[in-house]
């Protein structure tokens, strides 16, 4: 009985994780008629990448007081050594300014409906990579969620997209995206377990956001900054907030507390809230291949979950 208030809790911050991921969509769409993609990124990068420094120190200087043990999500004795080094600025290259790149490049271009269906399909691109790297084993059941993740995709690309290239475009930048996080999400794998997830995100997060905004510096110099709206400003600081920082403690807090199975089904329902959303605020038509595609998704999700049965890895592997 005592026990179920904590997963009370940890379950709604997990539907406000969903509601601000999948808001998250319609809001930098919105910014962006007012900020390049790319600047936008950039300075929400920065924000997000001082303000996570700032928790580790936190972290850091907690710990080293001795008053109260301090969470492992925060922080672990764990010494880094000169591989983590290395895999860190790797990942960080990969799973956040590559993934940036395409994220930023790829909503603008696309509808926000295209753009998240797509991001919903990242646990079955997961799961397939963790297959063909030896580190999970699959059944039927499992295929046929990837087959239907695969159908639901081309309703949405295929058939439920305008013809005009800049949203092949945009949707083509989106399945890169998915490609760099779950790359970056496999490769996280060796170092979770020794280091904190709050120190494995932020370093991954400062080693690429410092790439990024050097490809992005030309932009930020030229752009006229001061016909910026103050809603576009907030726009950007809640997204680096609230998107960035607060759902990743808000996701790596549940996976402590519940176990990334349970976690993960949430993630599943932020498609259709950016939909609905998008819907709502953007005015984008919900066309019948698109619900088709997002039910096709979504089912292919739930299935490949269904059929996932991890094998062992080292931690060291």
């Amino acid at each position: 009985m005592a026990r179920a208030p904590r997963f009370a809790v940890i379950d709604a911050l997990l539907v406000v994780m969903v509601l601000i991921w999948g808001a998250n969509f319609s809001v930098i769409k919105r910014a962006f008629d007012e900020i390049p993609p790319q600047p936008f990124n950039a300075l929400r990068l920065i924000l997000a990448s001082s303000l996570f420094l700032t928790a580790i120190g936190l972290a850091i200087r907690r710990a080293r007081g001795g008053a109260r043990p301090v969470s492992r999500v925060w922080f672990t004795t764990t010494r880094v050594t000169a591989r983590d080094r290395r895999d860190i600025v790797l990942l960080g290259l990969i799973g956040h300014c590559c993934y940036q790149i395409g994220f930023a490049g790829g909503v603008a271009a696309t509808s926000v409906a295209n753009a998240a269906l797509i991001i919903g399909t990242t646990p079955v691109v997961i799961a397939v990579l963790s297959v063909a790297l030896g580190r999970e084993r699959i059944g039927g059941l499992h295929w046929t969620g990837a087959a239907l993740s695969v159908v639901g995709v081309y309703f949405v690309v295929g058939l439920g997209a305008p013809s005009d290239g800049a949203s092949l475009r945009g949707d083509l930048l989106m399945m890169l995206s998915v490609l760099c996080w779950s790359i970056y999400t496999i490769g996280a794998t060796r170092l979770i377990p020794r280091h904190s997830p709050l120190f494995v995100t932020g370093m991954t997060m400062l080693a690429g956001t410092v790439p990024y905004v050097l490809i992005a510096l030309p932009q930020l110099v030229r752009h006229d900054w001061a016909a910026v709206s103050a809603w576009s400003w907030w726009a950007l600081v809640l997204s680096s907030v609230l998107a960035l920082c607060v759902c990743y403690l808000i996701w790596y807090a549940a996976v402590q507390a519940i176990g990334p199975s349970r976690t993960a089904i949430f993630s599943n329902l932020v498609p259709v809230v950016a939909m609905a959303v998008a819907a709502l605020w953007l005015r984008e038509p919900l066309s019948t291949a698109k619900v088709a595609g997002a039910g096709a998704i979504v089912g292919g999700v739930f299935l490949t979950r269904l059929g996932r049965r991890p094998a062992p890895v080292p931690i060291e592997e």
